[in-house]
């Protein structure tokens, strides 16, 4: 079994390092050895900063790839119209089981990460930088590099700078659980489609991007576009953070110029010859099959071409020793688990995913794999976030990458390869051990509350659907279809709300005392009990 990766793995670069430098000097650059190995960096203004990172084609390094010069452009816009000053969040959320380049950088590199992200807050005239982290070594090397610059939250700084440190979730590395955590909320998605250039931390314009983006943006700043241009390829000029892991002698974080054979890279890190299969973009990626390695360069566009995903950087290759469908039902399971538990796509439709892929291995034939087909494209662009697309596509992908192992468990009695785990996931499948929200397992199944509904108080609002859509769903005329059922266990704080919420105060929770004492309970709350005890 692959054991889950370390926060710093192996850090190996290929050609003139960039964002690297220095890691052959020492562990971590503290503000003296980072001034010593990349020098000075000059203020530039806004439209300068934007005329940069729109000539070296920078892109989002967190996997969506979005255009780092109009996300500029348009937090700068939006501030000067609305008159308020916007605010800059460099994203450090790494929450993938396959995925440490960001970790590497905050890690051993912060302050190339703070360059870049101070640079954009001075050319917007930003008063607020925030750095989302999830693990405990990122919060203590990005706290550690705030104060090695006198940064802090105090209210008589001319810039306010904290660390935001969430639980390891899929989900929490989302551009808005991450703006919704900073404003005091969960760090889950807020269940609807929001511009963070638009309306972001606070309210105001938010400049929000990945760490490693911030980092070259930071390098490009120092040597200037025609020599940034002069590694790379010409349309996607720069290096790229890879990770590395699955099938391999030595799981490792790459620094490369684009245009390097994907092959090679898999050879430094001890890939099997003829890998089965590469996972590329990590776990909301797609599947390559062998032949396809050999056509494969680094870069956005090469694995697109070939239908595959540059994504969050990270390559999975594994052998021909495993099973692929075996080691993909892993990770959908995984994937599920991931769920911030506020769409039905997600919450249902993932775990549905997952046993549809479980039926196939365990010989459910073709009516297992069109249920599996259906489930997938249901579960497309219908969610609160991006988690159930990049989850629809892996499994997608899995099914057209490996189609002869397909037709075996299908049509037959199944490859009859193991499954070895050599896809990392975190211990146990959850996240890690001793990170704020992660290692504890999830309660599911039902609880022992009930919620009713009051027919002679019920108006039809239909809020108790938007809250608590696991329990209510809305008939032709308005009103909810049911009069009572049972709470899921993970649902129980939202049906409180829900209760809490209702306008017209038709909603009561109560315990089903049959059966054993409950070992917890909510507060059972019903509409005797008045506006106060109810109202938020």
């Amino acid at each position: 079994m692959n054991e889950a990766l370390p926060d710093v793995p192996e850090v190996r670069v290929v050609g003139l390092p960039q964002l690297t430098s220095g890691f052959d000097l020492v562990e971590r650059l503290d503000l003296p050895m980072h001034l010593k190995v990349h020098g000075p960096l000059d203020p530039l203004g806004g439209e300068q900063l934007a005329q940069l990172a729109e000539a070296i084609n920078l892109k989002g390094r967190g996997g969506a790839g979005f255009p780092f010069h109009k996300k500029l452009r348009s937090v700068a816009e939006s501030a000067i119209k609305r008159g308020v000053r916007p605010v800059v969040v460099v994203n450090g959320s790494e929450d993938e089981p396959a995925c440490r380049k960001d970790t590497v950088l905050i890690n051993r590199a912060p302050h190339l990460i703070l360059d870049g992200a101070l640079l954009c807050a001075e050319a917007l005239g930003a008063r607020t930088l925030v750095i989302g982290v999830t693990r405990e070594s990122t919060q203590r090397s990005m706290e550690a590099a705030l104060a090695e610059r006198g940064l802090s939250n105090s209210r008589r700084s001319a810039l306010r700078a904290w660390v935001q440190r969430n639980p390891v979730r899929m989900v929490t590395g989302a551009a808005a659980s991450l703006i919704r955590s900073i404003d005091g909320g969960p760090a889950v998605p807020p269940g609807r489609k929001i511009s963070a250039s638009q309306t972001g931390v606070g309210g105001a314009p938010t400049l929000l991007s990945n760490a490693e983006t911030f980092a070259q943006l930071a390098i490009a700043a120092r040597i200037g576009p025609e020599r940034y241009g002069n590694t790379g390829l010409y349309d996607e000029p720069g290096t790229v953070m890879l990770t590395v892991s699955g099938a391999v002698a030595r799981p490792m974080v790459l620094e490369v110029p684009t245009g390097v054979p994907l092959r090679y890279v898999l050879q430094l890190a001890g890939a099997p010859p003829v890998p089965q299969g590469v996972l590329t973009g990590g776990y909301h990626g797609k599947w390559i099959d062998a032949a396809t390695v050999n056509e494969a360069i680094v870069s956005r566009n090469s694995l697109d071409a070939v239908g595959g995903s540059l994504g969050a950087g990270a390559i999975l290759p594994i052998s021909q020793d495993t099973c692929p469908l075996g080691e993909s039902l892993r990770v959908a399971q995984w994937l599920a688990e991931e769920s911030a538990g506020q769409c039905g796509p997600c919450y249902l439709g993932l775990p549905a995913a997952a046993r549809g892929m479980e039926d196939i291995l365990n010989g459910g034939g073709p009516a297992a794999l069109e249920a599996l087909k259906q489930v997938a494209k249901n579960v497309k662009r219908r969610g609160a976030c991006s988690h159930p697309d990049g989850s629809a596509m892996f499994l997608e992908s899995t099914i057209k990458a490996f189609t002869d192992d397909l037709a075996a468990h299908v049509l037959g009695n199944g490859c009859g390869r193991p499954v070895e785990g050599v896809l990392p996931l975190f211990e146990g499948g959850r996240a890690p051990s001793g990170i704020p929200g992660g290692g504890e397992p999830e309660e599911t199944g039902s609880s022992r509350q009930k919620i009713y509904v009051d027919w002679t108080l019920c108006r039809g609002h239909g809020l108790c659907a938007d809250i608590l859509p696991e329990v209510f769903e809305l008939g032709a005329d308005g009103f909810p279809t049911v009069a009572q059922a049972q709470v899921p266990r993970y649902a129980e704080a939202k049906a409180l709300r829900a209760v809490r919420r209702c306008p017209a105060l038709a909603l009561r929770l109560e315990e089903d005392t049959r059966g054993q004492a409950p070992s917890r309970n909510l507060p059972v709350l019903s509409q005797g009990r008045g506006r106060r005890a109810l109202g938020r």
